[in-house]
């Protein structure tokens, strides 16, 4: 398995620091709103390539933080006028809402900031203590200067990134690149006691010691968004590598930006939408596979086209699979024919191109190609005219299954439980039908029809869909 290491700048063959076991940390939401289209990219993609490494057989613990104290949740509590662990604790909430509907499984841990208070004062003491930061008024900086290799992930040396750094200016600074680790305490904002004086801490902070506590010094696969690249993973590198003494990240894997309509995302541009506002328009699901339609590291463009063609993707996959669910359950009950089994032997290829695909720095583009091209031959061999067994069927399902459990789509199906009235009415059309009575056939697929209810016949029974 090769993957793309953004401090390396080249696809790497990935070995984990213990063999079979992956250690691998994502960067998380602020969660003082709800999340945007933006966000969901990360989510998705670093949620499928856990999926695969685990059904390549590695055991992952995956850990996706909460920033649940930051200027921007305190902001919020301010102007609704409640305490800040009632906005954080509601859009974390808002946030399992969204992750669960794109079908993000929960990580293994979610920690929490203001949970690791003790680790977070810690790790700036020792930093302290090892002359990398020094306290200020109440604050706590970082002295960048002292960290040699400062700027070696982002590849531009440390006088370069001033220009675009994001940095807070203050005057008594040592440099204007130090950055805070510790913020001491202005009135009326919560605080927590330290040995600088009561404060919170700084962004940047948070992951270095959260990913510390829960992982190890030494990590395998940290995650994020592009746009983190720098400050906040730079920053990471330099806080934990000055504190442990050892490499904190094996390998580094940024998303590229999402654009909206060609154009970069922006409130001002009146182009930002949040994931529940397009999920209300177009589901939770095609937004899923849209994301996952590209390489992960390949720039995306998000429209009302692109997620119309998600949608319809998505109809001929779960089609495939309602028909195969179908035949599974209702074909003649037989073992393989000759041509049956050398077809279901092809699957080999199938699955083989697929984990190609996937273990080529995860290529979820490539992989769902592979997807499509199973689901037109398994809908060939099993199609009415050839009159396939259910044992066919059922192996045909499970190969198609397998492939997008790992991608991580088709969860969404609805039950479609038919109510009793629509029930008796199949039935009632079924003894029309072998009584000859075909007007009377026709009456009721019209009315099935009017209530939703498409009807067709087949030689293994009559299926149904809502419209």
């Amino acid at each position: 398995m090769k993957i793309y290491n953004s401090m390396t700048r080249q696809k790497e063959e990935f070995q984990p620091l213990v063999p079979g076991e992956v250690k691998m940390y994502v960067c998380g939401p602020t969660v003082y709103n709800y999340i945007h289209v933006g966000n969901a990219r990360p989510m998705i993609v670093f949620d499928v390539f856990r999926r695969y490494l685990i059904y390549r057989g590695y055991r992952v613990t995956y850990v996706q933080n909460f920033t649940d104290i930051d200027d921007k949740v305190i902001k919020k509590a301010n102007e609704e006028g409640v305490d800040y662990s009632e906005i954080a604790s509601r859009y974390i909430e808002e946030y399992r809402t969204d992750a669960h509907g794109l079908g993000v499984l929960d990580a293994d841990i979610h920690p929490l900031a203001t949970e690791n208070m003790d680790e977070i004062i810690a790790l700036i003491g020792k930093l302290v203590d090892k002359g990398y930061a020094y306290p200020l008024n109440g604050d706590v900086y970082y002295r960048t200067e002292k960290f040699g290799e400062y700027g070696k992930l982002s590849h531009q040396p440390l006088e370069d990134l001033l220009a675009g750094a994001r940095i807070e200016v203050k005057g008594e600074k040592e440099s204007p690149m130090d950055f805070a680790l510790w913020k001491g305490a202005k009135p009326g904002e919560p605080s927590w006691d330290s040995p600088w004086g009561p404060g919170r801490p700084g962004w940047h902070i948070e992951c270095s010691a959260m990913s510390g506590r829960y992982l190890g010094k030494t990590i395998d696969i940290h995650g994020g968004g592009q746009d983190l690249i720098f400050p906040h993973h730079e920053n990471e590198i330099a806080q934990s590598e000055a504190a442990n003494g050892q490499t904190f990240v094996r390998y580094w894997m940024h998303n590229a930006f999402l654009d909206i309509d060609n154009r970069k995302m922006s409130k001002s541009l009146g182009n930002f939408f949040t994931v529940r506002e397009a999920a209300e328009t177009y589901g939770y699901e095609p937004i899923r596979f849209f994301m996952l339609s590209a390489h992960y590291r390949s720039p995306l463009n998000y429209s009302r086209e692109s997620l119309e063609q998600a949608q319809a993707a998505l109809s001929r996959l779960y089609t495939a699979v309602s028909n195969l669910e179908f035949l599974a359950e209702h074909a003649e009950d037989r073992g393989l024919n000759s041509e049956e089994t050398d077809f279901v032997a092809g699957f080999r290829d199938y699955r083989e191109r697929f984990i190609a695909a996937m273990e080529d720095d995860f290529n979820t583009a490539d992989a769902i190609g592979v997807l499509f091209e199973l689901v037109r031959a398994v809908n060939a061999a099993t199609a009415p005219e050839n009159r396939p067994g259910r044992l066919l069927a059922q192996q045909c399902l499970k190969m198609v299954r397998e492939i997008t459990d790992v991608l991580g789509l088709l969860y969404a199906r609805r039950e479609e439980n038919l109510d009793r009235e629509i029930e008796d009415l199949i039935k009632v059309r079924q003894e029309a039908r072998k009584n000859k009575n075909f007007a009377e056939a026709d009456r009721i697929r019209d009315l099935l029809k009017e209530k939703g209810i498409v009807l067709e016949d087949t030689p293994q029974g009559v299926k149904w869909k809502r419209t």
